[in-house]
Formats: structure tokens, sequence, C-alpha cells
């Protein structure tokens, strides 16, 4: 998203000094405060040499990645860092090395950070979060076009003039080679495409050359994305959820599927899932199972099956309480028979009782919504606000739907029509 970037235009508009200091991988907490002298090769820490390279005290200091900060038996820098970003305590930071006090409270400190998990909850208590969030596709097009295409251009010795790359061949890139929050893939994507230009205008070919949506596949291969909830919704027991990754709002199929067991009961849950999600699926069949009556399941419906909910994309690590509704969805779309609709998604926790409960990073999980092509997702009803952060643009091209009870998720999302061979094999 260019987090790193921005840091140094925010120094550039103060007129500050910048210093970007690259936490990721840091494990020794003398990193932060300085080894003593008593030490052979002791060294000041990072922060005094910042200000050294700086040259003054009130520098832009950016700590890369303080989500990527380890602990180990040589200390904690996690904890070092407290002091140094609180402004009640940093007036009289003390490095091990120099052993006189400095005043670190005029540095503004800027911290990034892919995921705030790791971050633990003292550190984060002070610092002010603020989310960058994808880009859209219209968004990544422009910024193609303005300024990456012009740098790939420079970089394969590409004199101006030579080769045109039409606003549709980017839009083809974007949307069939990438499935990202920034723009670092597609950035390599034209590079590919224009190395392969340079290949044909160093052999002979007539410029200027062209690159249109033909040309695409023709350098870059076959398409690694396409609009898929089609398919994989084609069957009761699959639904559209949301999630949120490290790079940005993704889309997640949950599958829910039954077998004859003889003991009867039982859930198994797999695709690399943690603790919440997993508390999420025995929450999402505990709800179907006591509201059989009122979801207008056949009778029968849980004698002696044991039920299998599967999130796909086993090698991701996946957690949280958002796929709740999904895989609720998944189960009553599986025992009725009644295909979940291809373009809707949603997202959102569930109660015992069938309410929905709002989460978070709405606005990450729409845009990975608008992305994969869907046209309406399914919100928590306390979640109706976020949507002012979501741009306007793809706010007019989506419906949303604000549920408070999983009744009204899956009136949304159920398609009328029954499958009746395939609800009689569930």
């Amino acid at each position: 998203m260019g987090k790193t970037s921005l840091g140094e235009s925010v120094a550039r508009a103060l007129g500050r000094k910048f210093v970007r200091v690259a936490l990721g991988g840091v494990r020794d907490e003398a990193e932060i405060r300085g080894h003593r002298r008593t030490y052979v090769g002791a060294q000041p820490g990072r922060l005094v040499r910042a200000l050294k390279e700086a040259g003054t005290m009130n520098p832009v200091i950016l700590l890369d990645e303080v989500d990527k900060l380890g602990s180990d038996w040589r200390g904690d820098p996690t904890s070092a860092l407290l002091e140094v970003l609180d402004p009640a305590q940093n007036h009289t930071f003390r490095d091990h090395y120099a052993e006189v006090d400095l005043d670190l409270s005029d540095v503004l400190f800027l911290a990034t950070a892919n995921v705030i998990d790791t971050i633990p909850g003292p550190l984060l208590d002070r610092m002010e979060m603020l989310r960058l969030d994808g880009y859209t596709e219209d968004e990544k097009v422009t910024i193609a076009l303005g300024h990456l295409l012009p740098r790939q251009r420079e970089r394969n010795a590409l004199q101006p003039g030579e080769v045109e790359v039409t606003d549709a061949a980017v839009r083809q890139v974007v949307t069939g080679y990438t499935r990202e929050a920034g723009v670092r893939g597609l950035e390599r994507e034209l590079g590919r495409l224009l190395r392969k230009a340079a290949t044909r205008i160093a052999g002979g070919a007539e410029t200027p050359l062209v690159i249109d949506v033909d040309d695409v596949a023709t350098s870059l291969g076959r398409a690694r994305f396409y609009d898929e909830a089609a398919d994989r919704t084609g069957v009761p027991g699959v639904a559209t959820g949301l999630a949120v990754t490290g790079a940005g709002g993704d889309v997640l199929f949950v599958e829910a599927g039954s077998m004859p067991a003889d003991n009867g009961g039982g859930l198994a849950i797999t695709g690399q899932r943690g603790d919440v999600m997993k508390e999420s699926a025995e929450i999402a069949l505990s709800y179907v199972r006591s509201h059989a009556d009122e979801l207008g399941l056949p009778a029968g419906s849980f004698d002696k099956k044991r039920f299998h909910l599967h999130v796909p994309a086993g090698a991701v690590p996946k957690d949280g309480p958002s796929a709740g509704v999904t895989m609720t969805t998944a189960l009553v779309s599986l025992l009725t028979g009644r295909p979940v609709r291809s373009t809707v998604g949603m997202t959102g926790e569930v109660t015992l009782a069938g309410r929905v409960l709002p989460i978070g990073g709405v606005k990450q999980k729409v845009l990975a919504a608008h992305r994969a092509g869907l046209t309406t997702v399914v919100l928590p009803a306390r979640n109706g606000p976020d949507l002012d952060d979501v741009p306007e643009a793809v706010r007019e091209a989506m419906t949303f739907h604000l549920a408070s009870d999983i009744g009204e998720v899956l009136a949304v999302a159920l398609d009328d029509a029954v499958d009746a061979p395939r609800a009689e094999a569930a």
C-alpha cells in the first residue's frame, strides 16, 4: 500500500529529516536500547544511531514492520519500545551505550505493520492507528498508467513512444493476473509485459508496438484469477464469505457436507482454521440443530449423520469470528438443498440465539467482494456506519443488506429453487 513512502511524504511535508529503522526480525532488546560498553563490539541502539544519521533531534523516524518484532532469551524489543513511544516518558530515554538522558519527545514516530494481531496490547495502546485499505480496480489502473508503466519503461530501456499499453490491457492485468490490496504484484506483471515487448522490438518488430487485451495472454499466459463464485456455489452447501488477511480483504468459500454415521452427530472442521473459527463452526451447527423447525429443515435431517465444514486454501491460516454467518448459511443450504446465490458474499459473527454481531475490516471485505465480482454483500446491521468508508464508486456498484438476525441473512443468500437430488444425497 506504500506505507513507507507515505512516511517519507509526511517528513517532506513537515520539512523534517526522515530516517527509516527496519525492525523486521529484530529479537535483541539491545538493538533498541544499545549494548553496554563492557561488551566487545558494543554500539548504541538503533534510535540513537537514527538521531546521529538525521543530525537533528526532531526527525521523522519510521519504525518499519513493527509487527515483525520477535522475542527470545536476549529480551523483548517490543517492551523496550514502550518507553520510546510514550510521550510522558521518552523525554528521559537512556541508551545503555550513551548513558545520558536523551529527549525523544520532539521526534515524530511513525510505525508500519501488516497485521496488528502480533503487536502486544500495551504497545498498541501507545499508538494511534490509521488503516490503509486496498485500492479499487479503477485506482489500480490509474496508478499503473501514471506511475508503474513509466517506471517499467525506463527500467526496460524502452524509448518514449516505442510501446503503448492500452487502458483495457492494463485493466485485464489488474483483474486477471493480480489479486492484492496494493500494486506490487501489478508492477511485476507489467514489467513482464514490457520485457516481452522489449524482446520483440530487439528482434526487429515495428514500433510503436501496441499491447492490447489479446496480447496480454500471449505475454503473461492464461489468467490466474477469474470470478469463480458461480462455479463454487453451484451446489448446495457452499457459501461465499469475506475475510481480512495481511494483504487486505479476500473471498473465502465455506463448504459443508454430511456423511452417514452410526453414532450420529459430530462435526469435523478442516482448512487450517484457528480456535475462534472452530468455535464459530460449533455455534453454527448448534444453532441449525436447535432451530430446525423454524428453518424448514426436513424431519430426520440430523439422524445418524456426521457433518464436515471445510474452508479451502488449507495452507493459509484462518481465524476469527466473522465466518459464523457463512458457516450457518452453508449448513442450512446443505440441509434444505437450496444453493447459495452466486452473487452474494457475507460476513458477521453469529450467536446461539441467531443474532448477527458486528465485525471489523468492513471496507477491506467489501473491496475484496467487488474485486471477486460479487454484487450483493450481507453485513451485520451494526456495521452499517462503516459503509461510509467504502469508496462511492464501489457503493454504487453493489447492493448491501444489513442483517441483525440470521433469518435475514438466509432470506437474501439462499436461492428459492431447491436442488432436490442433491438434497436427498445430503
